[in-house]
């Protein structure tokens, strides 16, 4: 039997192209899953916001964050986070292998699909009308006309209100405000009834809403939007895991919490506090002869430090936020811990005010370089609430921009409540990221208003 020698070269060629289909194929598991468990660490990509990624009182928090770092302890690697400056730039690093999955809520676009895979695990979002809930309350988009609606000017919410402004035949009042303004300033804005209307995804609505229980946002002026996360288009293995991971029924209970937690739990204030009971005359609280011992490890007035536990607790011991601040004085478990409370102390009134002036003491360390006390004050009272990393930023933003970054009233102040702008959160001076400022800068006031009414209530 004769050998044909073309028979022969072609089956060669078969076997090579067999076997460089296999190398091919072990070289992306390679990328895929196996390595990121044999580097020991998950590189997750994602965006600051107050739904995906950001620092509070120097905690890390965000809804995308705590999901990704549960799957990277369900694999038992590290998880590095990397923060993109915007959707573009994230999805070309997962492109690139410089990072491994973007946990972030990214639109299923056609052309997107084409470049990366998304998870199984969608979420369904729209624009909606957030309003103030009353009897007045419009229920049909016909209703917007003759209405003035605020949008951001040149974002999606504006294109979007253009667009329904013609489908209707004309008539409503779109309002631009500058791009300086935020979304969450519109609804806070919205809430406390300054303006009448504005547009924002339903998400980011529903979160607010744990802010401000007096919004509404049912009614919708979009078509549905599909998002996921997402992995390179060479990591079959990785998505597999994911997807399986998302549907398991031992999640459920942690996804429910952590929805729970951003999406449900309130943010204002939960507590009727102990400050309702009746007290003695030149009494402010229960609590009086801590606040008095203690203010001196701080070297403040006990009635300020009084003043900043009232509006951290109410004065009520037991209380803990939806981020986990605990006690008197809202001490974060990390902070708690590193100023000397233990976790079965941290509902403790005497303990809690003494860790309390003990951190109070070191913020005014941090803030040594600014001379003037009064001044410092209102520093170290901002970072109480935020923590002193966002007082930072926003203090480089102040340089930036020819303010005195050693001043707070519209100097600092002023960037502190940017810092829910992506303009200002992403400036390259800031290192800290998203952070909702209105509220720190407010408390600033609300704390120093009370030590004021204290002064006139209570001798020294």
């Amino acid at each position: 039997m004769k050998t044909n020698p073309r028979a022969i070269i072609l089956t060669i060629v078969v076997v090579f192209s067999l076997l460089g289909c296999q190398k091919k194929e072990q070289e992306n598991l390679d990328r895929d899953l196996q390595s990121i468990k044999h580097r020991g660490k998950m590189r997750v990509i994602t965006l600051y916001g107050p739904i995906s990624y950001f620092n509070y009182k120097d905690n890390v928090l965000g809804y995308e964050y705590e999901f990704a770092k549960e799957l990277c302890d369900e694999l038992g690697v590290e998880m590095e986070v990397i923060v993109a400056p915007n959707l573009n730039t994230m999805v070309e690093a997962l492109e690139n292998g410089e990072a491994d999955l973007i946990a972030y809520r990214v639109p299923r676009t056609n052309e997107l699909k084409k470049r990366i895979e998304f998870t199984k695990k969608e979420y369904i979002t729209r624009q909606v009308i957030i309003q103030s809930k009353s009897d007045s309350m419009i229920t049909d988009v016909l209703q917007l006309a003759g209405k003035q609606v605020y949008v951001t000017n040149g974002s999606i919410y504006q294109d979007r209100l253009k667009d329904l402004n013609n489908e209707i035949g004309g008539g409503i009042n779109i309002i631009t405000v500058p791009d300086s303004v935020s979304e969450d300033d519109l609804i806070a804005q919205t809430a406390l009834h300054k303006i009448s209307f504005t547009v924002a995804d339903n998400d980011l609505a529903r979160l607010n809403k744990t802010y401000f229980s007096d919004i509404d946002y049912g009614l919708a002026v979009s078509f549905p939007q599909r998002s996921a996360w997402a992995v390179r288009k060479d990591c079959p293995e990785l998505l597999a895991y994911i997807n399986k991971w998302s549907k398991q029924s031992s999640r459920k209970t942690f996804f429910s919490t952590i929805y729970y937690k951003y999406f449900e739990r309130t943010k204002y204030f939960e507590s009727q506090g102990y400050a309702e009971k009746k007290l003695p005359k030149n009494r402010i609280s229960s609590f009086d002869d801590y606040f008095k011992r203690y203010a001196k490890i701080a070297g403040w007035d006990w009635r300020l430090v009084a003043a900043v536990a009232y509006n951290e607790s109410k004065f009520d011991p037991n209380i803990v936020s939806w981020a986990g601040a605990s006690g008197l004085m809202q001490l974060m478990p990390s902070t708690a811990r590193h100023f000397g409370l233990s976790e079965i102390d941290f509902r403790n009134p005497e303990l809690s005010i003494k860790a309390g002036a003990k951190y109070i003491k070191y913020l005014n360390d941090v803030f040594s370089d600014i001379k003037s006390q009064q001044e410092r004050t209102k520093f170290v009272l901002a970072s109480y609430n935020s923590g002193p990393a966002h007082i930072s930023d926003a203090r480089a933003l102040a340089i930036k921009y020819k303010k005195n970054p050693n001043v707070w009233d519209n100097n600092v102040e002023t960037y502190i409540r940017l810092k829910s702008n992506p303009e200002y959160y992403n400036d390259e001076v800031c290192k800290h990221g998203y952070f909702r400022g209105n509220e720190t800068a407010d408390y600033v006031d609300l704390v120093l208003q009370k030590y004021e009414l204290y002064k006139l209530w209570v001798k020294k």
